[in-house]
């Protein structure tokens, strides 16, 4: 066995030849790749190639005038018998002036496997049976695993793809006493990542793996890893945060209320979600065959205007409607053909005095609308305007009301954003926020289809020019979750939420709920909170005071026991008392909205106290032992 070495920074890379794992010493620290762990290439016929059955594997020492590295060539696979072309190296360098260390795999020939996964770099080593040790997942708002957590982590929303709820942001961290690592995917697009966690441990494994795109590994992907010294999640999440204002994607609520005013309007609006109609199609997984009556529901729109006038009169200033099921075929059918106005409703009239009526009432107005959902039975659908796999299949499903649908090609999706919209102004509908499903909360697509070729990046590209035109017409645009590909144009999200808030209250945790979005983009964005009391749990309030973020004060679910909307965990409220909780969040919300959350700590050692520190110098402590919370304002100068 041999160990090829290179220093600089004082930072140690080495490579053991005969396993192909690495380890990184710095700062008196020894991080070293699992002993068990097996770089691979994984075949869409689930065949698993190891980076060691390659007939020649070259290395070198990598040297350019800003690091040191370790260079390794890998060819000559065989693959059911035959040789194939396929090749690629990685380069493992360390960076001169930070010390960070750079893991690149570069495509040399992509011919000859059909990949659907690279597994590299590996995990770390991660073995210690204590809550000391503990890994840093940016599953939803975050969590931290500790190494002894009691419960099984080995499912992650999207299967841990990146740009998705499974990842809010592309990166993970491990901390071992205080000192600890973060790792961070430059080209996340077209990334995943993977957890390990045994019921009680004792250890806990991330590792990463590469996508193709458009069935080929295409270009260079790099992970960087930064290792730190004396350290919390607090360090990952500043590290992070240092890291996106760098690349320039960090763009805070100042600077968008500084291009659209009405971001502070919004900021400390009640939030309120209605619905007008519901149409379940028989091919739905949600159709109820027992009761078919219970497949439709209809709401005026005048009912809703009533509503938005009862709200006034009881002293409500700020509120932000979100109105789902407007268009005529009914919540999420006949996708992207949602027009006109729900005639039985009141159609477009009956819309236009809702719109009015907020808007006497200095109220803001928005409305659901979805551009990824591809329903069969819409007017205008087109099977050659689906996403096409590689392979030359289409996609479909049947899950959500509208039955039988697939994916629209994101290439067509600002071309129907606007003609909707457009159409919607005609008829003198003001809006001034309004929301895009799905975009910032489901994984990236692909499309092979030579009239509109897509790759992933490609995608989040289209999705986020959707944004940019709605931010023309002065409209702040919303989507379902968060993600940090769209943070330059995204204002606010129907939710930012803990992965637990998601699942049923009795169902076991992934780890310990941290809010490591807010650590980075607290100040970038405006995050809507479920404010549900759990009878003998929690008080979700106290997560949107944490979090200094906005207020549900009325939210009607999609769909039963989905989105957080669980019948039996939740206390029917009274208006009035609605409206003194949201008060509560708004008056903090008002004041640290463009606040960066500077610093969150567990109190105690116990999870369930906890206490957020801003940069105005607010500090904000809950308990969740005892449903408390205490906001202490800093002193005025």
């Amino acid at each position: 066995m041999g160990i090829i070495t290179v220093t600089n920074a004082g930072v140690s890379l080495q490579l053991n030849d005969d396993t192909l794992g690495y380890t990184v010493v710095t700062g008196g620290e020894s991080w070293s790749w699992a002993k068990d762990y097996t770089a691979k290439i994984v075949t869409k016929q689930e065949k698993e190639i190891p980076f060691s059955s390659a007939a020649k594997i070259r290395h070198s020492i990598w040297k350019t005038g800003v690091g040191d590295g370790i260079r390794t060539t890998y060819s000559g696979f065989c693959v059911d018998g035959q040789d194939v072309p396929f090749s690629f190296e990685t380069i493992v360098w360390i960076e001169g002036v930070s010390g960070d260390v750079y893991f690149e795999l570069v495509p040399l020939c992509d011919e000859g496997i059909d990949i659907k996964a690279m597994y590299w770099p590996g995990y770390m080593a991660f073995e210690e049976n204590s809550p000391k040790w503990y890994s840093v997942l940016n599953i939803l708002q975050g969590l931290l695993l500790p190494n002894n957590w009691e419960n099984e982590v080995t499912k992650i929303s999207f299967d841990g793809q990146m740009c998705s709820a499974g990842a809010y942001m592309p990166w993970f961290g491990q901390i071992r006493e205080r000192a600890g690592y973060i790792a961070i995917c430059k080209q996340p697009w077209d990334a995943a990542y993977q957890v390990d966690h045994p019921a009680g441990g004792p250890y806990t494994h991330v590792g990463m793996r590469w996508l193709p795109s458009l069935g080929k590994l295409s270009y260079r992907r790099v992970m960087r890893y930064s290792f730190l010294g004396d350290c919390d999640y607090n360090d990952l999440c500043k590290t992070y945060r240092s890291y996106v204002k760098e690349t320039g994607l960090f763009t805070s609520l100042a600077e968008k209320a500084a291009k659209t005013p009405l971001v502070d309007k919004l900021i400390g609006s009640a939030i309120v979600h209605k619905g007008i109609k519901t149409h379940v199609a028989p091919g739905s997984a949600y159709y109820d065959k027992e009761h078919p009556e219970k497949n439709d529901h209809l709401t005026p729109f005048s009912v809703r205007t009533q509503e938005i006038k009862h709200y006034k009169s009881k002293g409500v200033e700020k509120l932000y409607l979100h109105l789902d099921g407007w268009g005529d075929p009914g919540y999420d059918n006949k996708h992207p053909d949602y027009l006109p106005a729900c005639k039985e409703a009141g159609g477009w009239e009956g819309l236009k005095e809702l719109s009015d009526t907020i808007k006497d009432c200095g109220y803001m107005f928005g409305l659901h609308d979805q551009y990824r959902d591809y329903y069969f039975d819409a007017p205008t659908f087109d099977i050659d305007f689906a996403c096409k796999d590689p392979d030359g299949s289409v996609f479909e499903m049947a899950r959500w009301a509208g039955g039988r649908q697939t994916y629209l090609c994101a290439s067509q999706a600002p071309f129907y954003v606007k003609r909707n919209f457009e159409e919607v102004f005609k008829h003198g509908i003001h809006l001034e926020a309004t929301y895009l499903d799905v975009f910032t909360c489901n994984e990236g697509d692909e499309c092979d289809n030579p009239w509109h070729r897509m790759t992933r990046k490609e995608c989040f590209e289209y999705r986020n020019a959707c944004f940019e035109y709605l931010l023309s017409r002065n409209i702040l645009p919303s989507s379902e979750e968060v993600t940090d590909w769209a943070m330059k144009s995204l204002v606010f999200a129907h939710y930012g939420p803990y992965d637990f808030m998601l699942a049923g209250p009795d169902a076991p945790r992934k780890g310990i709920p941290t809010p490591l979005f807010n650590l980075v983009y607290h100040d970038c964005l405006i995050l809507p909170w479920l404010m549900d009391r759990i009878p003998g749990k929690e008080d979700y309030m106290l997560y949107a005071l944490l979090n200094g973020g906005a207020a549900y004060m009325d939210k009607d679910g999609a769909y039963p026991n989905t989105d957080g909307a669980f019948d039996d965990a939740a206390l029917e409220k009274q208006l009035d008392e609605e409206i003194k909780r949201y008060r509560i969040v708004a008056k903090l919300q008002e004041r640290i909205a463009k606040c960066e959350m500077v610093r969150h700590e567990f109190l105690d050692g116990d999870w369930k106290q906890q206490r957020a520190t801003y940069s105005d110098g607010t500090v904000v402590t809950v308990n969740f032992n005892d449903q408390s919370y205490d906001i202490q304002l800093p002193k005025e100068k």
